[in-house]
């Protein structure tokens, strides 16, 4: 029996529901273009954030989206889209700039594990971030929003490609001094956002927005890629240590296999929210994280031939097998322009109707 216990972490409704669409949806269907202004020219940040609150309430307005379509609102980061790639950029990595994608990466490459934290926040990447901040602060008085931050092991493999999975065995105690550095940008980057913001991962997934306090979401898309004794031994302390301070905390995990983690990932303190990747086992996770927000990423690809009522049991499905509506949410992140509006009614009507439910059985 589903136990309706509220012991969430202060999510602002029941089954918290939430979408992102890839730049490629917002280029077809809206014709924005995806270019450095779009990410740092002042103008334009707040001119195309607008310009996307409109579109979701014209299309979807009706399911509390793009509430903000008539304000001008200094949002700093691309908060409607899911795409980590500053703190890469600022730690030597060159960005490519597509109208219809999200910024792609260029493998650095990097010979030597060496990051001096300073330099990073001296690099040309962050002084134009910096100008764009000051400029709408100095403007509206104020900041909103943030900017992805990735992740410890996404970020290394951004700096020293497949490199950085040898190293792991050759030169252990290097790597380890190596991923504390990359924290280190990562702390102060995040801080210093928070600090003016109030939010560091709205633009890691968009439903973090639906909780009263704001979620500290760690990325580990690439840890799909390596054992569970290695994320035990090199990733599983700064999780811990994050945890301790910087709640709520969250793990956000894309890949097929988070339950592979379960484990491990019931030894962080405080995992206050995981992202579970579609193809994940949520009864194994519930299993060993009882009090865990679980949030439930439905596949984008997948989506596109679903048919609407395919779409209806695979969320009720995945809600059920959570085990607490109270710690669940669900979202789709980066569906591309061949996902129909209806597809999408499909998410939250199903989402509407399990609420319903759920909360008739409470009263």
């Amino acid at each position: 029996m589903i136990k309706l216990n509220n012991t969430a972490i202060g999510q602002r409704k029941l089954l918290p529901v939430d979408i992102v669409l890839h730049p490629s949806w917002w280029f077809h269907n809206e014709g924005i273009i995806f270019d450095e202004d779009f990410y740092f020219n002042p103008v334009k940040r707040v001119e195309v954030e607008k310009k996307m609150e409109k579109a979701l309430y014209d299309r979807w307005g009706k399911y509390g989206l793009g509430r903000e379509r008539d304000r001008d609102i200094p949002i700093i980061g691309a908060v409607h889209l899911a795409a980590g790639y500053l703190i890469s950029e600022m730690l030597g990595c060159k960005v490519e700039y597509q109208e219809d994608s999200a910024p792609q990466v260029q493998c650095a490459r990097m010979e030597k594990m060496e990051i001096e934290s300073a330099n990073a926040f001296k690099s040309k990447a962050f002084k134009r971030f910096e100008k764009l901040v000051d400029s709408l602060k100095k403007k509206y008085g104020y900041l909103k929003g943030d900017v992805n931050w990735s992740g410890v092991l996404n970020t290394a493999m951004d700096l020293r490609g497949e490199n950085i999975f040898i190293d792991m065995f050759d030169k252990p105690e290097k790597v380890s001094e190596y991923f504390s550095d990359i924290v280190e940008v990562i702390d102060k980057f995040t801080k210093g956002i928070q600090a003016e913001t109030r939010s560091t991962s709205i633009s890691v997934n968009r439903n973090v927005r639906h909780f009263k306090s704001p979620i500290f979401l760690h990325s580990e898309c690439s840890h799909t890629m390596i054992s569970v004794d290695d994320y035990e031994k090199f990733l599983l302390p700064f999780d811990i240590k994050w945890s301790r301070r910087n709640r709520p905390f969250g793990i956000h995990y894309c890949g097929t296999d988070p339950h592979r983690y379960a484990k491990p990932f019931a030894r962080v303190p405080n995992l206050d929210f995981l992202d579970v990747g579609w193809g994940g086992d949520l009864k194994i996770l519930r299993k060993h994280l009882p009090k865990t927000f679980m949030n439930i990423r439905l596949s984008p690809v997948e989506i596109i031939n679903q048919s609407t009522g395919e779409i209806r049991r695979t969320i009720e499905k995945l809600v059920c097998d959570s085990a607490n509506p109270w710690l669940t949410g669900v979202c789709c992140i980066n569906m591309d322009y061949h996902v129909s509006d209806g597809k999408i009614d499909a998410i939250f009507e199903t989402v509407n109707s399990l609420r319903k439910v759920y909360e008739a059985a409470v009263s």
